[in-house]
C-alpha cells in the first residue's frame, strides 16, 4: 500500500516560470520569445545538476501547450498543464538520453514526429542528458532537427555540453543555467520550512546551501534527509554531524592559522577535526573557498587583505597559499592517509605563501638600484653646499 509520500525535491519542483530560482536570464528570454511569438524549433539547456534544466523544459512545454497558449503566464490548474506535470500528456514526450541512445530509437522518434499533436498545439520532445546519444543517433537526428514539422519542438538538457556534436549545437538556441547562489538556496529552503512546519536555524540552512554546491535539488534532498534525522527542529550541529562538515568558525580559525604560519595551531585543529570524524576533503574545499574570498578582497582593496584571521597578506601571498591548497587536492582525495596528506598540504601551502617570486625580487632590487645613484648624488650635493 502506497503512503503517498513525496520527497521534497519532487513536491517542491518548480511548476511555473515564477517558481524558477536563480535563472532570471533564462526565464526572461523564454517569456519574451513566447510573448512575441518568436519560438524556435530547438532549445538546449546547459548547466550543472540540480539547477533546473528539466524543470525549465517542462514549464516551457506547459506554456506552449496550455489551453490558451502559447502563454508564459499559464494557469497551473489548467487540465492540459496538469497532465504535463503528471507526465500523462501524449504531446510532451520525455526521453532519457542515457538509456535511449541508439540510432534505432532515434529513427523511431524521427518517424513519430510526423504525427500531429493529440491535445495541445505542439509535440514537445524533451531529451535529458542528450550528450549520451551515440554519434550515429546524433546524425540520425540532424535533418529532423534542422527542419522539423511546424508542430514539433525539441528541448535538450545536458550537464556535459562538450560531448554534444557541434552540428547539433548549431541548430539549437543555447541557454546556460548557472549554479544557484547560497543566498537564494537558503531563501527557498526557508519558504519550504515554513510550509512544512519545520524549525531550522539560519546556520543550519547555510551549511546545507554550502554542501549543495549551487544545486537546488541537492539542497532539497539534504534538507529532506535532515528532517528524517531530526524531526521538526534542525540545528547547525545536526547538519555538521550527519555530513561530517566543519563549522564555519573552525574553518575561519584554520584559515587564520594558515595566514599566520602557526604550525602548532594547524596540527591541533586538524587533529580535532579528524577525531570528531569530519570530512577533510570537504574541509579542504571550504578552506579554498574562504581563501579565495580573501584573494578577491585583496584585489578589490589594491593588493592587501586582512580577512584571514586579521593577518595582512598581499595578493601574491594569498595566490600562492591558494595554489598550495589546490596542488594538494589529489593527494588528500586519493592518498593512503587522508589526515597526513591534509597536514602536509597545509604546511606546504604555508611555506608557499611565505616564499617570494624571483621576478618580483628582481623588480624590487632593480628599483633599489635605480634609487641608489640618485640618493648618492643628492648626498654629494648636500656635502658641497
Amino acid at each position: 500500500m502506497s503512503s503517498g509520500y513525496q520527497v521534497i525535491a519532487r513536491k517542491w519542483r518548480p511548476q511555473t516560470f515564477d517558481d524558477l530560482v536563480g535563472q532570471d536570464h533564462v526565464v526572461r528570454t523564454l517569456k519574451n520569445a513566447i510573448g512575441r511569438n518568436r519560438i524556435a524549433h530547438a532549445y538546449l539547456f546547459v548547466g550543472p545538476r540540480g539547477t533546473g534544466k528539466t524543470s525549465t523544459a517542462r514549464i516551457f512545454a506547459k506554456a506552449l501547450n496550455c489551453t490558451d497558449g502559447p502563454n508564459a503566464n499559464f494557469d497551473p490548474n489548467d487540465p492540459v498543464v496538469k497532465s504535463i506535470a503528471e507526465g500523462t500528456s501524449m504531446d510532451v514526450i520525455e526521453i532519457d538520453g542515457a538509456s535511449n541512445n541508439s540510432v534505432d530509437q532515434i529513427r523511431d522518434l524521427r518517424d513519430d514526429v510526423r504525427y500531429a499533436p493529440t491535445q495541445g498545439k505542439f509535440k514537445v520532445y524533451i531529451i535529458d542528458e542528450v550528450h549520451m546519444l551515440s554519434t550515429a543517433a546524433f546524425n540520425a537526428l540532424l535533418k529532423t532537427l534542422e527542419e522539423p514539422p511546424p508542430h514539433v519542438k525539441f528541448v535538450f538538457a545536458t550537464t556535459d555540453v562538450q560531448k554534444v556534436l557541434p552540428t547539433i549545437l548549431s541548430r539549437c538556441q543555447r541557454f546556460d543555467l548557472k549554479p544557484i547562489s547560497p543566498e537564494l538556496i537558503v531563501q527557498r529552503l526557508k519558504q519550504i520550512a515554513v510550509e512544512e512546519k519545520i524549525q531550522v536555524t539560519d546556520a543550519a540552512l547555510a551549511c546545507i546551501a554550502r554542501m549543495a554546491d549551487g544545486g537546488m535539488r541537492d539542497a532539497q534532498s539534504i534538507f529532506d534527509q535532515m528532517i528524517s534525522f531530526c524531526g521538526a527542529e534542525i540545528g547547525e550541529p545536526d547538519v555538521l554531524d550527519v555530513y561530517g562538515l566543519v563549522a564555519a568558525e573552525k574553518i575561519a580559525a584554520l584559515a587564520g592559522a594558515l595566514a599566520a604560519g602557526d604550525h602548532r595551531a594547524l596540527v591541533a585543529i586538524v587533529d580535532e577535526c579528524d577525531q570528531s570524524g569530519r570530512d577533510l576533503v570537504r574541509l579542504l574545499a571550504d578552506l579554498q573557498a574562504l581563501v579565495r574570498q580573501a584573494l578577491l578582497d585583496a584585489i578589490a582593496k589594491g593588493g592587501r587583505s586582512d580577512q584571514l584571521g586579521g593577518n595582512v597578506m598581499t595578493t601574491e601571498q594569498i595566490t600562492r597559499l591558494l595554489d598550495g591548497l589546490r596542488e594538494g587536492e589529489g593527494s588528500v582525495k586519493l592518498g593512503l592517509s587522508e589526515k597526513i596528506n591534509f597536514e602536509v598540504t597545509l604546511l606546504k601551502a604555508v611555506e608557499a605563501s611565505r616564499s617570494r617570486a624571483i621576478d618580483s625580487l628582481i623588480k624590487e632590487l632593480s628599483a633599489l638600484a635605480d634609487e641608489a645613484p640618485e640618493s648618492a648624488a643628492a648626498d654629494s650635493e648636500k656635502k658641497k653646499t
